[in-house]
């Protein structure tokens, strides 16, 4: 099987490398020469465990190549994947002109019949969007199948999830292409994961909302886990009796200082504006999207009530804080809309100093904040001579910090745990004033 991957990002690095792994010929294409340079050369531009050492053996292997040649990609490939990005427009709705254009591209050079796959997120109807360029362009005489599959991938834990995938989905309209994609996953099926075969736009809807439900767990723990804390109740506790429920399931039910990511922020706003363009008011996602947005905030709040000091202009100059972790999860260097952002703005407009430390996210930090902060080169660097420390990104080598070293390198003693990985009880007997979220 010949596999073409159009967009080196995220999914689309991942989607060829691992296709490439399960014995295709994959090459993938991007129209960023740097990029597809630093791929020749080994240079992997995105952290994600295990990746590296995937994209190193099939190349050498002679299964994956990397291009900027569009037209010889299409037309030496038997099923071509879209894996562009789909970012939020100013309203909440896709930006599709990445993908349009990758419909127009392959369009001018069919050569024969080809299956274009949908890899990218996109709203209800794209499919059939896609099909109408092509048409449009190719004409009514040449064979083509366009199907959804969409990617089910965790940032962090990618190359296991496409390896090990809890499903495939495949929404297209003819049998020949149906085979085709079966055979594209042959490994699966073979191995019995489940497959939901389904139309299009049953396909594009799915991705959807598996990734607006998944957000809307992790805003109900936060939710759950800020009235904990008003009534004296532990949601930890809270969260593993839930969890013990066959219907609820533990995983998402872990409180924090809100989602982020490239996933969960742009597919909710997206879903509320298929929603809404389509004459109906998706009111529970609505107000998950907004939940996210206060619970953010409300971290800054916790920070302030810690250090006893009121919110406003000027209320935290001259003091120095210490944020451990920057990306919106850990085994990721992405910074996309990371509670990090929210938090460490509300602290510099407040006057405060910042210093820093993520094992990965540094580089792309400085996107964000510049020189306004301080980057340091770890953790008990980032902890000298800081008022509060607060933890945003629950990175394992941050869960047994030597906390008596770190006590004795701060200036004071506050800790603001927003993801609870430390014991309130062994924090405040170390002598830290201490704060989690929802916690006793």
């Amino acid at each position: 099987m010949r596999i073409a991957v159009i967009g080196t990002g995220y999914v689309g690095l991942v989607t060829g490398a691992c296709l490439a792994e399960f014995g295709m010929f994959v090459t993938c294409v991007d129209i960023d020469e740097k990029k597809i340079e630093r791929l020749k050369r080994g240079e992997i531009p995105i952290y994600e465990p295990g990746l590296d050492d995937i994209v190193a053996k099939n190349v050498k292997e002679g299964r994956l190549t990397f291009t900027t040649n569009t037209a010889e990609a299409v037309k030496n490939n038997l099923v071509v994947f879209i894996a562009v990005g789909t970012p939020s427009s100013d309203d909440g709705s896709a930006d599709l002109r990445y993908v349009d254009q990758a419909a127009r591209d392959i369009a001018q050079n069919l050569n024969g019949y080809k299956v274009i796959v949908n890899k990218s997120t996109v709203p209800v109807g794209t499919g059939q969007r896609v099909k109408n360029i092509i048409r449009s362009i190719a004409g009514e005489k040449v064979r083509f199948d366009v199907v959804s599959n969409p990617e089910f991938l965790r940032e962090g834990a990618a190359v296991n999830d496409f390896l090990r995938p809890d499903r495939i989905v495949i929404g297209a309209e003819s049998e020949e292409a149906i085979a085709i994609m079966k055979d594209v996953y042959s490994a699966h099926y073979l191995n019995e994961a489940p497959f939901v075969i389904t139309n299009i736009e049953t396909a594009e809807m799915i991705k959807y909302a598996s990734n607006a439900f998944l957000a809307l767990k992790v805003t109900f723990i936060n939710e759950v886990a800020n009235l904990c804390e008003y009534v004296g109740a532990d949601v930890h506790k809270v969260a593993k009796a839930m969890g013990m429920d066959g219907r609820i399931g533990p995983k998402f039910l872990h409180p924090g200082p809100g989602y982020g990511g490239s996933c969960f922020p742009k597919d909710t706003r997206a879903l509320s504006y298929i929603a809404r363009s389509n004459g109906y008011t998706f009111q529970i996602v609505d107000t998950v999207i907004k939940v996210n947005e206060e619970q953010k905030l409300r971290m800054v709040d916790k920070i302030l009530k810690l250090m006893n000091i009121e919110k406003k202009d000027g209320a935290l100059k001259g003091l120095r804080f210490a944020i451990l972790g920057l990306a919106f999860k850990p085994n990721t260097d992405d910074m996309r809309e990371s509670p990090s952002i929210t938090i460490v703005n509300e602290l510099l407009n407040m006057g405060a100093e910042v210093n820093a430390f993520d094992p990965e996210a540094m580089e792309n930090a400085k996107e964000f904040f510049g020189d306004r902060i301080c980057y340091c080169k770890g953790e008990y660097e980032a902890v000298k001579d800081t008022d509060c420390l607060v933890i945003v990104t629950e990175w394992n080598q941050f869960r047994k910090l030597d906390m008596e070293k770190i006590k004795s390198l701060m200036r004071r003693a506050n800790l603001a745990d927003l993801r609870n990985i430390y014991e309130p009880s062994k924090m405040k007997a170390l002598g830290f004033n201490y704060t989690s979220v929802g916690r006793l």
